[in-house]
């Protein structure tokens, strides 16, 4: 039939036909006839879409990076999105007449932009370049409630960046800098690895000298010990030897009294026999000197007798002319005197004195 068409749409596209300005049919994946002079039909996609973008921002500090992402949305409101965007599809030729539906990416790459750029331009270079996944967390919560994204009757599903990169110049500054920093960190960890090793040393030699500290503590505990023994046993000695002194001085003088005493009795003695020999000198006093010596001649021996008679005679040899002893006197005087002394000696062997 002249102007009649048929077409037929995929489960993934929302379509709408117009006619007269209004709609008399719409859903998703519709296989329809339509005249063509006066229907209009539009085409919206029901899938998500996959948007990569790429752009250069400036952080705090004045550093441009370079931030690689995508992000991903689909069309929700399908009636509110043709309103605002022509989604006008060409069945002949099976594209869209108008490229709105390719602005509308790339006005959710402006959105998405405009929210990175106000974080990025608030942080240093080396935060940016470290904050790519906290960052895309921040942006993707901004961007749902977006109220252009709601106009436009936009879902944002997902966001994500993939790098954030500085220029060139910056970057081999940055991997100067690291590589400094790591050779510092080595340097510094050898520099911790000897100074851990020298404490460690210093650790041991505090422990040897506390060792023998402890050592010659206990040592001079022992020798106060010994000493404070030894000093006890000093104390003892003294006082046993105090006390030794003390019996010894008791005895002394215990001695000295008893000499005291003897000396006493001697001189009583003595003075008794002084007495008695005073008596008996006083009785004699008057008596002949022939008659004292007689009385002392009484009980005599013969040979003392006979020597008495020979000294009397050696004291009046001048008056003696001439003295005969024969040999038999002689050896009766020594018989005698053999026999007194043999009897003295028999008498001290039988304890007489």
């Amino acid at each position: 039939m002249l102007g009649w068409k048929f077409v037929k749409f995929q489960p993934s596209e929302y379509v709408m036909k117009f006619r007269s300005g209004k709609v008399i049919k719409e859903g998703v994946g519709l296989s329809f006839y339509y005249y063509a002079p006066l229907t209009s039909i539009v085409v919206i996609p029901v899938s998500s879409i996959d948007v990569p973008f790429m752009f250069d921002e400036m952080t705090r500090d004045y550093q441009t990076v370079t931030v690689q992402g995508q992000l991903t949305y689909r069309i929700t409101d399908f009636r509110r999105i043709s309103r605002l965007l022509n989604y006008t599809y060409d069945p002949r030729k099976h594209r869209h007449l108008s490229d709105d539906p390719d602005k509308l990416s790339q006005r959710v790459i402006h959105m998405a932009k405009v929210q990175i750029q106000k974080h990025i331009e608030h942080m240093p270079l080396k935060e940016v370049l470290q904050s790519s996944e906290r960052l895309a967390g921040s942006i993707r919560q901004e961007l749902r409630v977006h109220e252009e994204l709601e106009q436009l009757g936009i879902e944002l599903i997902g966001l994500s960046i993939l790098a954030i990169l500085p220029n060139k110049e910056t970057l081999r500054a940055l991997e100067a800098e690291a590589r400094e920093e790591i050779l510092r960190q080595a340097d510094d960890a050898l520099y911790e690895r000897r100074n851990s090793s020298i404490e460690q040393e210093r650790r041991v030699k505090e422990n040897e000298l506390n060792t023998e500290i402890a050592v010659e503590a206990k040592k001079r505990q022992i020798q106060e010990a010994k000493l404070e023994s030894e000093r006890f046993a000093l104390q003892k000695h003294n006082e046993m030897k105090e006390e030794q002194l003390n019996h010894d001085t008791l005895l002394e003088e215990r001695k000295r009294e008893l000499i005291e005493l003897a000396v006493a009795n001697k001189k009583a003695e003595a003075d008794a026999k002084a007495y008695e020999l005073t008596a008996v000198m006083r009785s004699l006093e008057g008596v002949e000197p022939a008659l004292l010596q007689s009385m002392t001649q009484m009980d005599m021996n013969p040979d003392k007798l006979i020597a008495i008679a020979f000294r009397e005679m050696a004291e009046n040899a001048e008056k003696i002319g001439q003295l005969n002893i024969t040999p038999d006197l002689l050896q009766g005087l020594m018989e005698g005197s053999s026999d007194h002394m043999r009897t003295t000696k028999e008498r001290r062997g039988d304890g007489w004195k």
